[in-house]
């Protein structure tokens, strides 16, 4: 039952929030001794492309948060 559930939850992650949550049950997977080693790479691998993909949605909104700020300041000098 456990599994289902966790393999619903990755193929239904969307938010950069449920992204996080998602790499913390890896981590706890892959402190466990239980793994085999290919498993342990793999779930590996997955923490990494899980990894890239929330640095792009922190880059974006550091982009988005830049733009922002930087559209205020012109306003603000214009003033």
């Amino acid at each position: 039952m456990q599994i289902l559930y966790r393999l619903e939850f990755i193929m239904a992650e969307k938010s950069f929030e449920d992204k996080m949550l998602n790499l913390e049950l890896i981590k706890k997977d892959l402190e466990k001794d239980d793994l085999s080693l290919d498993d342990a790479v793999k779930k590996f691998e997955d923490g990494m492309k899980i990894s890239r993909e929330c640095r792009e949605i922190l880059d974006n909104a550091e982009k988005k948060i830049t733009i922002l700020l930087e559209g205020e300041e012109k306003d603000f000098v214009q003033s």
